[in-house]
């Protein structure tokens, strides 16, 4: 995931500067329809299993109580009969696949859970009283399945015992099982046509109750994420679900009224909410948390993780330079996801989605919630929260009264905040109210001098002094907030040694300030071979904003999608850059990066890069020798 656009600066590289083509331009976007809402249709259910996924709804509607008792012809019984006994071994194999599957990846006991399906698909009683409906009453297979799951079923729930209850539903399951392995061979249960899991791509389950058969597919790939209607945090399920990093929501109320087949959905079962058909930008502005499969297990302080074999390496490059890497995130999972891979810093994180999924501003409540959650999600890393970053491409008339006609030059960012008061503030009291003693800093957006930090500081000040008159439990040392700038227009560069000597840190946005300083949109096709390398006079400009920075004893960030190209890494690194904002998804690509780098060499390819006098030199050297990276 990329940090900032260079059109639109909050908005990813790879995203266009409008709402997407399922929302409003930026010239009609002030004065939307009635009820456009650009976060889709939001639905809260109990988290089951923490994660963040996006992709398309698969519905799975078993409901053995439509079956009925369809009959076959007495000929037919033979061919019912020989399905069943097909359908149970199919069962056995996939069982004990996935339990092969699944060794060293959940604990044994978990694992054992499956046990107990493989004794259910042996289990004398239960194929009996299926074979006897088939025999005796000449019962479809499918109906007879389902009246005998249904008769366990019934009996089992009439007892108070939870072990017994789940009995009930892993026969539940083994009975589902059975009845997909005869889907695309026999006659279908309502409720089941067209699954065909062995073509269909990864998706998100919605279903009425949590089944550990869903999970998976009949080659035994896990799904994607998980969200029911109904289910129980203690079932084994919901067991499976957490050892697998299963994003799961259960007791999502209206859900099956709410989501279709084939509905785009994001999941963020960390927050516990589910998204139904969102507009383009706020799908772009989540991104999906994936698992590692080399991973190793941690254990302290009570709880266990799984943390990839490459994230436990210091970070630093081939000749022992060390670089300090934070992650740069834009949403909870992400947090955590950090987390997971040891990350020390929360060194970005970007506060545009609860803006941007709604036309009306996040109330104050919302907002500390959030980044309430931030902060206990980073367990004690410190947090960067960059204030709100959104030009009127974004169509929020409470920000934007009107579209400009050039957003990305116009009331953007602390600019736009500073113009919208109310806004500004509301922000700045959430982040005091939740940071709670908690050391948090501010990065202020699309600053242009000293001026826009000072009146920032001055609100921040009033917002502290209202705060200890009206909120009995807001914590004293919540105002100690440090607050830094973000160095992205010609004039922040420029004027850069006074931005230091009056803020606690910079960052540079390295995706805006080159397109800025070249005057050269990094979007259109016809500019992209400028933004290959760094230009020469850009690399003039980082060098001077570390030596300032250097002076003003402040320390310096770094984050774009172009500070992490292969081709300027080195030179960055050169130049003096050793902080760096990095999105959790890239984290092992970069650090592999790093790994092939010399500092040294580096050093000497960055003043060899800033003496040339254009960018095709720049080019040359780079493509001609390994400027900065070490002999293979």
């Amino acid at each position: 995931m990329s940090n900032d656009s260079g059109n639109a600066p909050p908005v990813e590289p790879s995203e266009p500067t409008d709402l997407g083509p399922g929302g409003p331009s930026a010239e009609e976007a002030p004065g939307t329809a009635e009820g456009y809402r650009p976060g889709g249709t939001l639905l809260r259910g109990a988290t089951v299993a923490p994660g963040l996924v996006l992709g398309t709804v698969h519905r799975k509607d078993y409901d053995l109580s439509r079956a009925g008792a369809v009959r076959v012809a007495l000929d037919g019984v033979d061919n019912e009969l020989n399905q069943f006994r097909g359908a149970l071994d199919a069962s056995r194999r996939q069982i004990v696949d996935l339990k092969s599957r699944l060794h060293g990846r959940v604990p044994e006991d978990d694992a054992r859970i499956l046990d107990t399906h493989l004794a259910y698909l042996r289990d004398s009683v239960f194929i009996a009283d299926v074979e006897n409906l088939i025999l005796n009453e000449q019962m479809r297979l499918d109906a007879a399945i389902a009246k005998v799951v249904g008769d366990f079923d019934r009996i089992f729930r009439l007892v108070r015992s939870d072990s017994i209850r789940q009995s009930a539903v892993d026969l539940r399951d083994v009975g589902i099982r059975v009845l997909r392995n005869l889907e695309e061979t026999g006659p279908q249960l309502e409720g089941t046509a067209g699954s065909t899991e062995s073509t269909r791509d990864a998706y998100v389950l919605v279903a009425n109750e949590l089944s550990i058969v869903d999970m998976f597919t009949l080659a035994n790939d896990h799904v994607k994420g998980i969200v029911t209607l109904e289910g129980g945090l203690t079932s084994h399920a919901a067991i499976f679900a957490r050892a697998m990093r299963i994003p799961t929501l259960s007791g999502v109320e209206g859900l099956l009224d709410a989501v279709h087949e084939g509905d785009f959905v994001i999941l963020d079962a960390t927050e516990g909410i589910l998204r139904v058909n969102p507009d383009d930008v706020v799908r772009e502005q989540y991104a999906s948390s994936s698992n590692d499969d080399d991973a190793i297990e941690i254990k302290g302080g009570g709880v266990e993780r799984q943390v990839p074999e490459w994230a436990l390496r210091p970070a630093a490059t081939a000749d022992g330079e060390a670089i300090t890497v934070g992650a740069s995130c834009g949403n909870l999972p992400e947090v955590e996801q950090a987390l997971e891979y040891e990350c020390a810093w929360i060194a970005l994180y970007r506060t545009e989605l609860l803006y941007l999924i709604d036309r009306e501003p996040p109330s104050r409540d919302t907002l500390v919630h959030h980044y309430s959650s931030v902060i206990g999600a980073a367990r004690g890393a410190p947090v960067t929260f960059r204030l709100l970053n959104l030009d009127s491409s974004a169509g929020l008339a409470y920000l934007h009264a009107t579209a400009e006609a050039n957003p990305s030059l116009g009331r953007a960012g602390t600019r736009a905040l500073l113009d919208t008061p109310s806004v500004l503030r509301r922000q700045l009291q959430a982040i005091l109210l939740a940071s709670n003693g908690v050391d948090v800093r501010i990065a202020l957006p699309f600053v242009t001098d000293c001026g826009d930090l000072r009146r920032v500081k001055e609100v921040l000040f009033e917002e502290r002094i209202e705060l200890r008159k009206t909120e009995a439990h807001f914590d004293e040392r919540s105002g100690a907030v440090q607050i830094g700038v973000v160095v992205e227009t010609p004039a922040a560069m420029l004027g850069a040694r006074d931005l230091a000597a009056e803020s606690d840190f910079l960052m540079v946005s390295m995706d805006s300030l080159q397109q800025y300083l070249l005057a050269a949109d990094r979007d259109a096709p016809e500019h992209a071979a400028m933004f290959e390398v760094v230009h020469p006079f850009v690399l003039r400009g980082v060098a001077k904003i570390v030596a300032v920075a250097r002076d003003a004893g402040v320390p310096v960030w770094m984050f774009g999608s172009s500070a992490r190209r292969r081709e300027s890494l080195p030179l960055l690194i050169g130049a003096g850059i050793r902080n760096f904002c990095v999105p959790p998804g890239e984290l092992r690509t970069f650090l592999g990066q790093l790994d092939g780098i010399e500092a040294k060499a580096a050093t000497a390819a960055a003043r060899a890069a800033m003496d040339a006098a254009c960018f095709d030199e720049t080019r040359s050297l780079v493509s001609g020798f390994r400027h900065g990276y070490a002999p293979d």
